[in-house]
């Protein structure tokens, strides 16, 4: 038996413990997770310290390194995300609808834990606290299987938490990390068909059409972020230049970050000179059409590669559009169903261009980067989804559960 199955073993008999514990049970396990992360601070720091020097030597960019990177303050900062899950109001057992039937029959529709929750994903180890958390919160159980930038850090963070969930009586088992980062384990975890329940995919366009094409397992998909700001002829143009400045630089390797800005012909000359300027705080490599290059002298020439482009860095399209039609064209073409935006004050170009705008997430004057978990008041999320069914956007303890019909009878047949 491998080192995968073994886990997913142990994930389904605790699977069945988690389906007895109380809301508040649950709650007490997430805040000693939550003081157990801040109490060996020191030990995540040091772990994290052998990912960063092994990611330096790798070559990883400085926007990778500084999403693998903790210290104190981001420590502290993941222990409180889990303090507001812990906080949150508890999903189990929700009755979503009560139908009494005309033979006496009474009907509900509950909400239940999904079951045992696989979580694949790339160099964040925030990713870990955070999906432990959400999962254990929603009553689930989770197997995290973390890539091998950031071994070290999820290691020790795994470890702190499965010591304090098993404190207050929890099994440890029902947070587990898989230690081998080679491509063979999240093979065996895409076919644990009868043992993991769900698998989500959280990384890079490549991980996740990867997990999608070859699991055998039930996936949650979770998109890729080619992210869009149109600025329209009706646009504020100062507020345009800080809403792409925040959606582009203010943590440029996250998937709700700005990758393309598409800006009508009538406010390009004015607007772009505005964009740049900020831009250039930071640094930021712009890519134009031929208009764009024409209105920023410099700046390099767009390849059609660069539409549709994660970049995960200070790197940023620029294209000139004729009207906001184009522009939507330009993202029903290109986007990946994420989060998109429109900087307009003109009410009705703003209306049908979030009806008509297919993404998880769309915008009317404000930045992109809203697109999480926490800033939407769930907590944290263990991804965006971008696909549509059973759920899409954030995905908090809400979207981690399933139903069940409870069905209560007095001797009724059919």
């Amino acid at each position: 038996m491998s080192e995968v199955m073994e886990m997913a073993v142990r994930a389904k008999e605790a699977k069945r413990y988690m389906a007895t514990v109380s809301p508040a049970v649950r709650k007490n396990a997430l805040l000693a997770m939550a003081d157990a992360l801040e109490q060996n601070s020191d030990d995540i720091v040091s772990a994290n310290l052998q990912d960063m020097v092994a990611g330096t030597k790798a070559g990883l960019s400085a926007a990778l390194l500084d999403r693998l990177m903790l210290d104190g303050t981001r420590i502290s900062a993941i222990a409180q995300s889990v303090r507001d899950i812990a906080a949150l109001p508890d999903p189990i057992g929700r009755v979503l609808e009560s139908i009494q039937r005309p033979n006496g029959l009474r009907i509900m529709k509950m909400t239940v834990p999904l079951g045992v929750i696989a979580v694949i994903y790339e160099a964040r180890p925030n990713v870990t606290a955070d999906s432990a958390a959400l999962c254990l919160k929603s009553g689930n159980v989770v197997i995290l299987r973390g890539g091998k930038e950031a071994i070290h850090s999820n290691t020790a963070i795994t470890e702190a938490m499965r010591s304090a969930v098993a404190a207050v009586g929890l099994p440890a088992d029902c947070i587990q990390l898989v230690p081998d980062t080679r491509r063979e384990s999240a093979n065996d975890l895409m076919g644990l068909t009868g043992y993991v329940d769900v698998l989500i995919p959280r990384g890079g366009r490549g991980l996740i059409q990867s997990v999608v094409q070859q699991s055998r397992v039930p996936v949650i998909e979770t998109g890729a972020g080619v992210c869009h700001v149109y600025i329209d002829k009706a646009a504020d143009l100062d507020m345009a230049a800080d809403i792409v400045y925040n959606a582009k630089t203010s943590r440029p390797s996250v998937c709700n970050a700005c990758e393309c800005i598409l800006v009508h012909k009538d406010v390009a000359a004015a607007a772009l000179p505005l964009i740049r300027q900020k831009l250039d705080e930071k640094k930021v490599e712009l890519r134009g059409d031929e208009t764009a290059c024409a209105i920023l002298p410099g700046i390099k020439q767009a390849q059609e590669d660069d539409w549709g482009q994660e970049y995960n860095d200070y790197i940023l399209a620029i294209k000139v559009v004729n009207d906001m039609f184009e522009a939507m064209d330009h993202i029903y073409r290109y986007g990946t169903m994420h989060s998109e935006c429109i900087v307009t004050e003109d009410y009705e170009a703003a209306e049908r261009f979030l009806q008509q705008v297919d993404a998880a997430a769309v915008y009317h004057n404000a930045s992109t980067r809203f697109t999480d978990g926490g800033e939407f008041g769930f907590g944290a999320e263990i991804g965006i989804s971008t696909q549509k069914l059973h759920a899409r956007g954030p995905l908090g303890v809400n979207e981690l559960t399933s139903i069940k019909y409870v069905v209560y009878g007095s001797g009724q047949v059919r």
